[in-house]
């Protein structure tokens, strides 16, 4: 408790100042180094250019870039044929021609260029950030079905990794790869291809990422929260000798799933928590280093969006009470961007911080949201600093505002 405590001092402290978020503590014109001590990850969804018109452009103008130390770019797939790596979305990846407006540095692509959408412009942005590291990132929820295969032999290890260096590594933008496998051998998506020996052959698909692409290509991988899925997919002990680091997600421990409020990503387990035992971001992280994982390399993840219900009980602020279903999201109901988020006290909403476990809430009356505001996210900054941990990740970077407040706030406590 006395760790708590000291978090929850500082961000009282962060609350009344405005010196967390202060512009001009970038990391400089050419951003951050693959050196710097605490590994900044942030996801940019290759989805986002359409609906939500958030470009890789964006990621300069907000000052995040300068801010990063690692992208991930979300996601490459696996092939129909279960053996190679491939692009699941050609014309945002690399044939989409990008106008001025939307370039990182204003100028057009031009007919005909080999290399053009987004894979063009993270390759104009790493220009601009020498530092910067920008990974693949393998998976996800909705392309994890053919993991197990890929994973199963020496020979398909060898074909897979080789048609990702391949395919991607050849085309000068990227410096390495996120292996996002949900889940090696427990249930994730609906007909995902799970069997007992995937939590060896996870080792062994690191270690033969790490034999091809040499010492000085970055390897990570999205790791799970719950102990359960750790223990089914994970050799903690092993893999950690294949990857630069590991991230650790930190979120989504309760939402509309559930009919009651609840919280999705707080750092500590709340007083009168309605699970026992319930999740949290320290929780997770300690449970890896428990099973032998190395603290330098486990890295916290962070949501840049909330989960919300509606129809909720007028009680204890709104927390751990009934709600009658999911409140209304922009993209989803029950999800909502943090930069949505952060207009609703001026819809009546109040905010609500519950120091003590790291988490903040939005509530009305009726509807509840559960997010991570500046003040928790570098709450959770100087946690990773005091209890040694490797650094912070977000999901996903077109969830800030226009002036990337999580991210300067991730950057401020963790620079």
């Amino acid at each position: 408790m006395g760790k708590r405590r000291l978090l929850a001092g500082f961000a009282a402290v962060l609350a009344t100042t405005s010196l967390a978020l202060a512009p001009g503590t970038a990391a400089g014109a050419h951003g951050a180094t693959h050196q710097d001590e605490y590994k900044r990850v942030g996801y940019f969804i290759q989805w986002g250019i359409y609906g939500r018109q958030y470009y890789v452009k964006n990621l300069e103008t907000s000052g995040q870039a300068a801010r990063l130390t690692h992208i991930n770019y979300a996601f490459a797939g696996i092939d129909k044929t279960g053996t190679k790596c491939e692009s699941v979305d050609p014309w945002a990846d690399y044939q989409r021609p990008v106008s001025a407006e939307e370039s990182v540095d204003g100028v057009a692509d031009v007919a005909g260029q080999p290399l053009a959408g987004n894979f063009n412009q993270l390759k104009k942005l790493k220009a601009k950030h020498p530092g910067l590291k920008v990974l693949l990132s393998l998976g996800g929820w909705t392309l994890s079905s053919r993991f197990s295969d890929v994973a199963l032999t020496d020979a398909s290890r060898q074909t897979f990794v080789k048609s990702c260096v391949d395919t991607f590594l050849s085309t000068g933008v990227f410096d390495g790869f996120d292996l996002d496998w949900e889940w090696p051998g427990s249930e994730g998506n609906a007909g995902n291809v799970i069997r007992p020996e995937d939590r060896q052959n996870f080792t062994k698909l690191a270690a033969e990422f790490r034999k091809q692409l040499g010492k000085d290509k970055v390897l990570t991988a999205f790791l799970p929260a719950a102990p359960a899925k750790m223990d089914a997919g994970f050799e903690a002990n092993k893999i950690f000798k294949y990857l630069d680091f590991g991230t650790v997600q930190g979120y989504d421990f309760h939402g509309t799933w559930e009919p009651t409020t609840n919280q999705q990503s707080a750092l500590f387990v709340p007083r009168n928590a309605p699970t026992t035992p319930d999740f949290s971001g320290s929780s997770a992280l300690k449970a890896w280093t428990d099973r032998g994982a190395p603290k330098k390399q486990l890295v916290l993840g962070i949501p840049y969006y909330g989960q919300g219900w509606t129809g909720v009980t007028d009680a204890n602020r709104g927390l751990f009470q009934p709600a009658t279903g999911a409140a209304k999201g922009t993209w989803a109901d029950g999800n909502e961007d943090y930069k949505v988020l952060a207009t609703l006290p001026q819809q009546g909403y109040k905010v609500y911080h519950d120091l003590l476990s790291g988490q903040a809430w939005l509530f009305n009356g009726t509807t509840f949201w559960t997010y991570d505001d500046p003040i928790v996210v570098a709450q959770k900054g100087l946690y990773v600093r005091l209890a040694g941990y490797g650094g912070a990740m977000v999901w996903s970077l077109d969830g800030d505002d226009a002036n990337g407040s999580l991210t300067k706030a991730m950057y401020t406590t963790l620079r």
